[in-house]
């Protein structure tokens, strides 16, 4: 068993690294690729005819699920082993959106040239990262994939598990690709609460009605940002979930409310947030005072670009 980011068993911090472990309840040795080493070792695939992939993505490109199967990927095509993918539906794969990627700024959190929000199941992704050449030299994975039954890019998929300790619902699923954001900002998205990824605050927030006070939760968050601190902040618990369904974007609305109105502008953001936004820009753009419309129109080109490109490696319908 290869375990990706949060382990086997989903019960590791976000970031945390994991070792190579037994698994309690079956006995089974367990290799993490999120530890020492991020990909398969070449004699991990020794004598093996086939791996197979089977992971709930939720489809944001910071999310590191597809990175890690970049990895197996790679480790399969230069030891000629087949890779099989169980795909799954997409929760957010309604919709494509969000500035794509420059690759002065890949990362773990974002290895590829696609927007935040790419639309795709794993399956397709992984159909992309071959057809485009993506894996270290050239190399191409040999790739099979069990399709799903009876969905398309419009179905509203309801996630029977939680995909990682902090994303407990779907409306905090469908928030995720905007409020990622604040992983590399002075802000808190919630972590260490009962609501990851549905509110954002900080001490520094001027004060507004609603607060929280993030405090360690082990398996989900055990050093989260403002520990035992009182952060003010946004309650989106509150948004209508039809609201966001509709609207079919991500969001800038929330960060760009929390950079105008912290009271240390110059310690908002930290260099985390290049990776997480894949540019330069679009820190510059919020520090310009820039309008979300504003921002939007910059990315359209690319995106547009991406969409066309998106097409190719379809296997279900929009």
């Amino acid at each position: 068993i290869f375990s990706p980011e949060h382990g086997f068993r989903g019960n590791a911090d976000a970031g945390e690294h994991v070792k190579n472990y037994k698994d309690e309840k079956t006995g089974l040795p367990v290799i993490s690729l999120y530890g020492s080493s991020k990909k398969p070792k070449l004699q991990d695939l020794e004598g093996l005819d086939m791996v197979v992939f089977d992971l709930q993505d939720v489809g944001v490109r910071f999310y590191t699920y597809i990175s890690t199967m970049h990895y197996v990927m790679e480790a399969c095509a230069e030891m000629n082993v087949q890779l099989l993918i169980l795909d799954r539906p997409n929760p957010n794969g309604f919709y494509v959106d969000g500035p794509v990627l420059d690759t002065e700024f890949a990362s773990f959190v974002g290895m590829h040239p696609v927007p935040i929000v790419h639309g795709m199941t794993i399956a397709e992704y992984a159909q992309m990262i071959n057809g485009q050449g993506w894996l270290k030299d050239g190399r191409k994975c040999k790739l099979s994939y069990i399709t799903c039954d009876n969905y398309t890019h419009d179905s509203l998929y309801q996630l029977p598990v939680n995909p990682s300790p902090n994303l407990q619902n779907m409306l905090s699923i469908y928030l995720y690709p905007s409020l990622g954001f604040f992983e590399g900002t002075s802000f808190s998205a919630g972590r260490g609460t009962q609501f990851p990824f549905q509110v954002y605050g900080s001490p520094d927030y001027q004060k507004r009605d609603f607060a929280f006070t993030p405090v360690r939760i082990d398996g989900a968050s055990k050093y989260p940002k403002y520990r035992e601190k009182i952060c003010y902040g946004a309650d989106l618990r509150t948004v209508n979930m039809n609201l966001i369904l509709k609207r079919k974007e991500i969001n800038l609305e929330w960060i760009l409310d929390a950079y105008n109105n912290t009271s240390n502008k110059g310690e908002f953001f930290n260099d985390f947030f290049y990776n997480i936004a894949g540019n330069k820009d679009l820190r510059e753009q919020i520090e310009s005072g820039l309008s979300e419309d504003e921002i939007r129109k910059s990315w359209q080109t690319k995106l547009n670009e991406f969409k066309s490109l998106r097409k190719k490696y379809l296997l279900y319908k929009e």
